[in-house]
């Protein structure tokens, strides 16, 4: 269960490495959502398709962002084409394309639409394992609570404490946070969440006995960052 699923990387992981029988993967923001219905729902070709035929310079994409989609298939097409040109892929409004991009190539510079295809395609054939909700995660994670088979990872925007990251990057970043933990808390199978450090994230977990370890990530700049890694076990993370 991937209850904030956004890229979906972890789900997509499991299903290619047959660690679980099935993913199911959660997301709210309708952007992204209709990517993952439309290459889950059978146009993965369609869309594969799309992105190699399209002619990428900064006139063609501000033409194609301003056009207002006639159907799911073009939503998907348009969120992402911006996730691919604009700064840090952020899809929340106010993020503007790219201008000078990676090594100076601009609004090109992340756009490599034979490795976009080649993923697309590899998806669609996991597809049969992937189950998709475009939905508020807390309120599936409730449905699944009993549900003993049940592994969740769990990484919301992170707005906890004040934090500005989550506001920045996603549309739907308003996250009931004490919720969260408290489902989390009564989850029968397995659980790991993923959250900026702050304090009030650590009192929350201090409250539900809930282990912590901070692990190195690299944020969007590239700048060296760490993470806080919650559970209720975690010694795993010492091996």
């Amino acid at each position: 269960m991937e209850p904030f699923a956004g890229g979906g990387v972890i789900s997509l992981t499991v299903v290619a490495e047959r660690l679980a029988d099935k993913a199911v993967m959660v997301e709210l923001d309708e952007q992204v959502s209709s990517v993952w219905r439309v290459i889950l729902g059978g146009d993965a070709e369609w869309l594969a398709r799309r992105v190699l035929d399209f002619e990428m310079s900064a006139q063609a994409v501000s033409e194609e962002l301003a056009r207002e989609p006639c159907s799911l298939r073009d939503t998907a097409f348009q969120t992402l084409l911006r996730n691919r040109t604009n700064h840090g892929g952020i899809l929340a409004p106010g993020s503007g394309v790219l201008k000078y991009g990676e090594n100076g190539k601009g609004i090109a510079s992340r756009w490599y639409p034979q490795t976009l295809a080649k993923r697309i395609r590899a998806i669609d054939g996991m597809r049969s394992s992937i189950e998709f909700i475009e939905g508020d995660g807390l309120t599936v994670t409730e449905r699944h609570l009993e549900d003993g088979r049940a592994v969740f990872f769990i990484d919301p925007p992170y707005t906890a404490g004040g934090k500005r990251a989550g506001r920045r990057l996603y549309t739907h970043h308003e996250i009931d946070h004490r919720r969260l933990f408290h489902l989390a808390s009564r989850i029968k199978g397995d659980f790991l969440m993923t959250y900026d450090d702050a304090p009030d994230v650590r009192v929350l977990a201090d409250t539900h006995a809930f282990d912590t370890r901070l692990v190195a990530m690299t944020n969007t700049h590239n700048a060296k960052m760490k993470e806080l890694l919650i559970g209720r076990n975690l010694n795993w993370t010492c091996t």
